[in-house]
């Protein structure tokens, strides 16, 4: 398809995917793509007078992200992508609208998808016809947990792993971490952070795992928020060798038994355990044990397995029936310690799309 001149009309829309990272044992590996979505709808009107980039933004977060193109996170991504092939600027009279489903700093992969979108949006912008392996190098610059990005680029049930690189490329890819910063300094502005180094090549890399269609997410949203930082700060600098193998032994069951069908919960449920992060963040996360533990296949028939999502605070639930069952259940355990929840049942999705508009 051809595409239209950098500086002409267009329209177009970008969809990103929520994801879970982790599921169980696979702590910093696995990652899955679920059916909520970061959408932008972009615009450029070039024959209008010059202008700086407009956003507004809908839905889940609408009242804690920056509308202003050089302190939000998705723009700021796109502008570093840009600015890496010798592009300085935005093209004028752009104007985003940001529609988010995915709920903020409830382990679903809110900053991932935040971050895959300004890749694609860079990319859209520049018309750089980059490579979904070096769309992952960019995101990897600013998300350096492969399981997130990973899944909300490609989409389904993948697994990820970082390449360990010489000591002039890790130097090179720490350096746009403050480019995309939460906290911007008060001068991160148009001219703020002009020349950031180039990602460095084959950063990460993936494969994607089978998915049996049956299987859904059952997502239980407690109402807080844990960021990501909180939840790795109780985490331990080492484990023992028998924690670490009780890990192993699981994750390489579960990428093969999450493709069986029909899939087999005895053999999931106790895949899908884990002893690298879940025992550590309990305290961050009142009635965990209680729904990890007390949930099971012979107490709720159609469960296959339970977990943490990412960091948390939300369970992820794998099921092929009884949802309402299961969540029932743990808003009970929840609501014992105070906490309310939300749940919804989601389905394992492709990544991410570009379309552009008619």
């Amino acid at each position: 398809m051809s595409h239209p001149t950098l500086n002409g009309p267009r329209s177009f829309t970008i969809r990103v995917p929520a994801t879970s990272a982790n599921i169980g044992p696979g702590f910093d590996v696995v990652g899955l793509s679920l059916s909520l979505h970061l959408t932008l709808t972009i615009k450029l009107a070039p024959s209008a007078a010059p202008a700086p980039p407009a956003i507004t933004y809908s839905g889940e977060g609408a009242d804690e992200v920056p509308l202003d193109a050089y302190k939000n996170l998705t723009t700021r991504v796109a502008l570093y992508v840009l600015r890496c092939h010798g592009i300085a600027k935005f093209p004028s009279a752009l104007t985003l609208h940001c529609a988010n489903e995915i709920p903020f700093g409830r382990g679903l992969g809110s900053s991932g998808a935040a971050v895959v979108a300004g890749v694609l949006l860079g990319n859209e912008l520049g018309q750089l016809h980059l490579s979904r392996e070096r769309m992952l190098d960019f995101a990897l610059m600013v998300e350096r947990h492969p399981d997130n990005v990973t899944a909300a680029l490609v989409g389904g049930f993948v697994g990820s792993y970082l390449r360990e690189l010489d000591a002039a490329a890790t130097e090179a890819a720490s350096v746009p971490l403050s480019e995309v910063l939460p906290e911007y300094p008060p001068d991160a502005g148009e001219d703020w952070g002009m020349n950031p180094p180039q990602p460095p090549l084959g950063i990460g890399h993936f494969v994607r795992f089978g998915w049996a269609d049956t299987i859904k997410a059952l997502a239980i949203i407690p109402r807080f928020e844990l960021s990501t930082a909180t939840a790795r700060s109780v985490l331990p600098d080492q484990y023992s060798r028998k924690d670490l193998v009780f890990n192993m032994q699981r994750l390489a069951v579960l990428t093969t038994a999450l493709a069986q069908s029909p899939p087999d919960p005895e053999l999931i449920y106790e895949a899908m355990k884990d002893r690298v992060h879940q025992p550590y963040r309990k305290a961050l996360i009142p009635g965990l044990p209680e729904v990890t533990n007390n949930i099971t296949p012979s107490t709720h028939p159609g469960l296959l397995g339970i977990c943490l999502s990412g960091a948390g605070p939300t369970i992820l639930a794998l099921a092929t029936g009884d949802f309402d069952g299961i969540a029932e259940d743990a808003r009970a355990i929840f609501k014992n310690h105070g906490i309310e929840v939300d749940w919804k049942v989601l389905e394992v999705v492709g990544g991410c799309e570009v379309q552009e508009d008619s």
